[in-house]
């Protein structure tokens, strides 16, 4: 064993792959970002007015996942950064947020929380009146003369777990104020996420709406050769990687993300396989790698009602080894786990649309079967490998107070 051992230590140690790994992941920041100009402009033109110690507008960016939003709003952050200095006469401070955190978006109090804390102030992480720690946060804020933006990074994700209400709130801030000054940049994932809030909200945060068109095949070419060519040693790309790379990418809507993810874990793999060279299979075997994964940063990201319907499904799956069920099956079950846990009973039709999205997703096989006048039913098969079912399951299992 200690020779295999040793054989594996000693490939990492010539390290025949990569020259900087973190330059081909999410939170590396390049120092220019291409095809994204004309974006980070629009951006720039908006916050511009706050170097004159002036509110700028609310502004929403959305576009598909890796698209470019985050890196360009915090570019241009940057950037406005550094030009502000203590002859200004006020201060400026941009904190950016990230809602998708669990610990963060689970309620309106956490937000402002985080908020708080960012802020260089302190608060329980519970125990205090919503309404307490709004007014620790405007005291807070308001305390000397600044300009205080808030960069919201997927907040659907929040308003999906809370309401739109506090958004509202926040914007409508100012009011209270008056030192200081806040605008909010929301930033989503979600394309169809604004027609789905309260109008009021709708107009008060998107003074100025800004779009990520997805990237094409031949911009993620360029963006993943410009990485490739700092990240790894010379000659160790077979030729046709990158664009193999940048056509699975261009297929998931342009996500650049996925293409640099691509790309690092097909070189890992190399790594691991003690090869030289980062050979076409090696992304076949990365995309399958990133599907599963994807599939459990779904099933951690969902709410708990998700997860309590998923938890039931794997459990009968288990009891009927792994033979299928109906829909029925699942709610009678769903119902005894939210029993358990004292938790909100869904409707059916709720629990079935529910289901529907894990098929969507790849995670469940669907077939309508008709029962001739006994109507129409879905016959329900776990789809994932069982390696997958046993981390959805404690990843499932974690979000339940009480075991069945």
């Amino acid at each position: 064993m200690k020779d295999e051992l040793n054989k594996i230590f000693e490939t990492f140690d010539s390290n025949r792959i990569f020259n900087d790994k973190s330059i081909l992941q999410s939170n590396y920041r390049p120092d220019e970002i291409p095809h994204r100009g004309s974006e980070i402009k629009q951006i720039a033109s908006v916050l511009a007015p706050v170097l004159r110690c002036e509110r700028s507008s609310n502004i929403f960016l959305y576009g598909k996942t890796g698209t470019g939003k985050t890196l360009s709003v915090l570019y241009v952050r940057d950037e406005l950064l550094k030009r502000i200095n203590k002859e200004k006469g006020f201060k400026l401070k941009i904190e950016y947020l990230n809602c998708k955190l669990k610990k963060v978006s689970d309620t309106e109090y956490r937000i402002l929380a985080e908020l708080i804390k960012k802020l260089g102030g302190t608060v329980p992480n519970t125990g205090l009146p919503t309404e307490t720690i709004y007014n620790k946060f405007v005291d807070l804020v308001d305390s000397e003369k600044q300009i205080l933006i808030l960069i919201l990074d997927e907040i659907d994700q929040a308003v999906k777990k809370i309401s739109s209400d506090f958004l509202y709130n926040l914007t409508r801030l100012n009011s209270e104020l008056s030192k200081a000054q806040i605008g909010v940049i929301g930033v989503s994932n979600d394309l169809t996420f604004l027609e789905g809030i309260d109008p009021r909200v709708r107009s008060s945060l998107s003074e100025e709406e800004i779009v990520f068109p997805p990237y094409n095949a031949l911009q993620l070419q360029e963006i993943l050769s410009n990485r490739a060519e700092k990240a790894f040693k010379k000659g160790v790309l077979q030729e046709g990687v990158i664009a193999k790379c940048a056509a699975f990418a261009a297929r998931e809507h342009g996500d650049a993300r996925r293409a640099l993810d691509l790309l690092r874990i097909a070189g890992e793999l190399a790594e691991r396989g003690g090869s030289e060279k980062i050979c076409l299979n090696y992304i076949d075997e990365a995309n399958t790698k990133i599907e599963r994964d994807k599939i459990l940063e779904v099933i951690k990201t969902e709410p708990k009602q998700f997860q309590y319907v998923l938890y039931s499904i794997i459990k009968l799956s288990e009891q009927r080894n792994n033979e299928s069920f109906f829909t029925g099956d699942v709610y009678n079950y769903y119902q005894e786990v939210c029993i358990k846990n004292k938790s909100e009973i869904l409707t059916q039709r709720r629990v079935g649309d529910i289901i529907q999205e894990f098929d969507m997703l790849g995670i469940l096989n669907i077939r309508v079967i008709s029962k001739g006048r006994g109507g129409r039913m879905r016959e329900i098969r776990l789809a994932i490998s069982k390696p997958l079912v046993e981390k959805a399951k404690k990843i499932t299992e974690e979000a339940l107070d009480y075991k069945i």
